[in-house]
């Protein structure tokens, strides 16, 4: 699959996730006496969860980045406590 290809699968993933996930924090609203959401209280629930996938999305994608180009391996320990006496092992 091409690139763009991948974004829009993944970004279409992502808005089923965030819808399904914000339908039900209303329902459960609802269910525990909240009340109903005016239009400003869907725009600020839709839009804090669609943020918390985006984020969980980003740093999962940095976290997989970081370890296929070995950026986990190159860590330098100059500063170790368990390091300070010239053990090098």
């Amino acid at each position: 699959m091409s690139g763009p290809l991948r974004l829009l699968r993944n970004l279409t993933i992502a808005g089923v996730v965030a819808a399904a996930s914000t339908w039900g924090v209303a329902f459960m609203w609802r269910a525990i006496g909240g009340g109903e959401l005016t239009l400003h209280g869907w725009i600020a629930l839709s839009l804090g969860v669609l943020g918390s996938v985006a984020l969980a999305w980003v740093l999962m994608a940095l976290a997989f980045k970081s370890d296929r180009e070995g950026w986990d391996d190159r860590v330098d320990n100059t500063f170790d406590p368990a390091r300070r006496d010239g053990d090098e092992s």
